[in-house]
């Protein structure tokens, strides 16, 4: 989407607060002995009172209000029975729609005790996002993302999930520009219009290149199997820069 009107930003406002919201409170309440069905639960009932809908029910009937997934799952896992235990690393991803927009952000949460190396990952995770999302701006080139991304992942030592990418967000949940890389990729050659909404979510792993299959029709599971990481905003390409939208406030 390509934000044309200031009540168009101020809806993506609307609900990016509101994704966020409901994502800072999930991490919180986040605890050893509770389900993924009970911390989805939490996350169902504080999108309903916020007068918002859970966009992965809405636009492919997912099942779950919100995707969370655990140690060797990276994505798009279901919430159900499973428990979460101390020493797990658990990403949730949190998006929504409210009057006809959508907002998407999500992170992931380590479960002390934790190893030293894993609180590293989460930190460099949440900094391989933002190293994104600073090459974010109006006229700038779309590769410039992922370039930056895979000069911080390479340094740190980290792989990168290639095969899961940022896309556009708005009026739907995934739509135009598509795909945008959060690793090098020498074939994009696309420029950030002035206004375009999309996410940053680079996936940063000790070891994982790529997201595979599950035990089901959803879950994507890490390959070959390592802890990883995955932090997301959604942000608009502006003359000034990036315009974060997925801020708790």
């Amino acid at each position: 989407m390509t934000i044309s009107t200031e009540d168009e930003l101020e809806a993506l406002r609307v609900i990016g607060r509101i994704v966020a919201n409901v994502l800072e409170a999930m991490g919180k309440t986040l605890e050893p002995g509770m389900t993924t069905a009970e911390l989805d639960a939490i996350g169902r009932n504080l999108l309903e009172a916020a007068g918002a809908r859970p966009a992965p029910e809405l636009a492919y009937q997912f099942p779950g209000a919100t995707c969370i997934s655990i140690n060797e799952e990276i994505a798009h896992g279901i919430p159900g029975a499973r428990v979460i235990r101390a020493g797990d690393l658990v990403n949730i991803d949190v998006s929504a729609k409210k009057a006809g927009f959508f907002g998407d952000t999500g992170a992931s949460f380590a479960v002390p005790p934790v190893t030293r190396r894993v609180e590293a990952l989460c930190r460099d995770g949440r900094r391989a996002m933002w190293t994104g999302v600073r090459e974010v701006g109006a006229g700038k080139p779309l590769r410039g993302i992922g370039e930056a991304i895979g000069k911080f992942a390479k340094k740190g030592g980290y792989t990168l999930v290639t095969n899961l990418a940022s896309h556009g967000v708005g009026r739907s949940l995934h739509e135009e520009p598509g795909e945008v890389a959060t690793w090098p990729d020498r074939r994009e050659r696309r420029l950030m219009g002035e206004g375009l909404v999309f996410t940053v979510e680079p996936f940063l792993s000790l070891g994982a290149r790529e997201a595979v299959e599950g035990h089901d029709e959803w879950t994507l599971l890490s390959a070959p199997r390592a802890p990883t990481v995955q932090y997301e905003h959604t942000v608009v390409a502006t003359k000034n820069g990036p315009l974060v939208l997925t801020l708790a406030g």
